[in-house]
Order: C-alpha cells, then structure tokens, then sequence
C-alpha cells in the first residue's frame, strides 16, 4: 500500500457512500450521534464520531478483529483512509452545523514531512466532502511512549488550517492534565469508566463538576462517552456537561444513516417520547416521565 493508493482504494455506491477497500476487507463508515444542549436545556445533534465496519465477504469484521490483520507497515495508510472515508460519508449528509470527530493515531506520523502530509489530506478530504475546516475534529488517542513534540506540531498544524483537536480517554493521571496543557485541544473526552465511577460517589461528583467548570472557563469542551443509561444523562446534566455520547441518546449507524430524517437540520432537538419509534435505540425504561428528559435539575 503506497501514499498515492488511498483514492484509488476508495469507492462511491450507487446510494451516494463511499467504502473502502484494503486486502479482502471491505470498509465502511458508521457515525454515533453526540448531543448537545440548546438554551432550554434539550438536547440537540451536535456533532457525529466516525467509526470504521469492516466486512470480509458477507461476515462482519469487529475492529478489535480487523487492526491486528493489518500490515504494520500500512497502518499510516489505513489510518488516513479511514478519515478521508468518513470525512466524505458525513459530507454527503450535507449538515453545516455539526461537526465530525475522526481518530488520529500518534506514532504513525512522526517526521514533519509525514505530518505535513496528513494534513494536507484531511483538509483534501474536508474540502471534497463540501465541509469546512472548524467541522472536523481530530480526536488524538493515547499512546505509550508517544512523542508529544511530533503530536504537538500536528495539532498547530491542523489549527492554522482552521481544524478542531480534541484529546481522547482524559481520566486523573497528572500526565492527562499535562498533555491537554501542551496540546491545547478544542474539546476533550473524558474516560468512560473512570466517570461513571465518580458520578458515584458524592466526593468524585463533585470534583467532576469542578473540573467540567475548568475546561468550560479554559474555552475547552468536555464529552463524556459511553451513556447507557438515562440516569447518566440526566447526572451529566447536572454536572454541566456540554456534549453526550451513548448508546442511550444514539447507536451508531452505517453510512447512509437515517439521522437527517430523525434530527433534521435546524430542528434537532431529541426528546424522549420520540427515543421509542426508533428500533435501533434502547428504551429507555427508567419509569421517569417523558418530559424531564433533556431538562437540567429533573
């Protein structure tokens, strides 16, 4: 796989999409919904996380399954792939104001001439997929023994361009709050397990609800991920959490999705009497009533 392949690896269907290919992988693109909060405190569609679905034939591939397959020599290629890839399935939905959260691997890139030219890439893809450079976020994953410099040059990179970063798996370590501090990402995503543990204990929500207010003054968004239950939802409310993710609000959907017909653009407000008529997401079942869904301090 060489730098010139990714184009020609890449495939438009007769429904507008696009899949890649890679050895006798067929690629496909799956966005998850993350919510916001409008000014009466009920949650709207802020931004899409693209997710890869990998199938070989007709059996689907876990991505636990297919990165181990892939050659470590290809891996930079497959990585760039996959954002071009999802950066054109969310372009054809045609949404101005959502934005779009991409993985960036550290490791993969590390002379200046490599990080010089994913850029240029992601901001290709970004302007044939009819998006703007501020609607594409690149959500930089931890790695051991990453070289902070190299990421650091990525980042200013991509923010002169006018891209979006955000860090991935925040938790309590003193090197997450060092590495936020050199990269000074837009957004941050605050590790799963670490945040429904804390949320409680009545001592960590409250240091959770400090360190939300930090970031907002900093000018950084936090996300927590991995809601599957409407307490939680309704727990992040009261911290002051500005952007959801989870199972609870949306499952991800492949490439093309039905999230322009469920949150149509400019009325994108998800309320909880409507969560049942979709067959992909789980009901809620809390016995609460529909209408405190969405609203802070129910």
């Amino acid at each position: 796989m060489t730098s010139t392949s990714i184009l020609s690896r890449l495939q438009r269907l007769e429904d507008g999409t696009y899949v890649a290919t890679y050895g006798a992988f067929v690629l496909q693109t799956a966005l998850q919904p993350i919510f916001g909060e409008d000014a009466n405190g009920d949650l709207l569609l802020a931004a899409f996380e693209g997710l890869v679905r990998a199938k070989r034939g007709n059996e689907p591939v876990a991505p636990s399954q297919f990165f181990p397959q892939v050659n470590p020599a290809d891996l930079p290629e497959v990585d760039s792939l996959l954002r071009t890839l999802h950066i054109l399935n969310t372009g054809i939905m045609q949404r101005r104001s959502v934005k779009l959260f991409v993985n960036f691997h550290p490791g993969m890139f590390l002379t200046l001439q490599a990080i010089r030219h994913e850029v240029d890439r992601i901001a290709l893809a970004t302007h044939e997929a009819g998006m703007k450079p501020e609607q594409i976020v690149c959500e930089i994953t931890r790695k051991k023994n990453e070289d902070l410099k190299a990421i650091t040059h990525f980042a200013n990179s991509l923010r002169e361009l006018g891209f979006k970063t955000a860090v991935d798996e925040y938790g309590a370590q003193d090197s997450d709050a060092e590495r936020v501090a050199i990269l000074k990402p837009e957004f941050v995503k605050f590790e799963t397990t670490w945040v429904l543990e804390f949320m409680q204990d009545p001592t960590g929500f409250a240091l959770l609800k400090v360190m939300v207010e930090q970031f907002m003054e900093r000018g950084i968004q936090p996300i927590f991920e991995g809601l599957e239950e409407l307490s939680q939802v309704e727990l992040c409310q009261e911290l002051g959490v500005p952007l959801m993710q989870g199972y609870v609000l949306a499952r991800p959907e492949i490439a093309p999705t039905s999230f322009n017909r469920t949150y149509p653009e400019p009325f994108e407000h998800v309320r909880a009497q409507a969560a049942p008529a979709r067959p992909s997401m789980p009901s809620f079942g809390t016995g609460r009533k529909a209408s405190s869904f969405g609203k802070r301090g129910a």
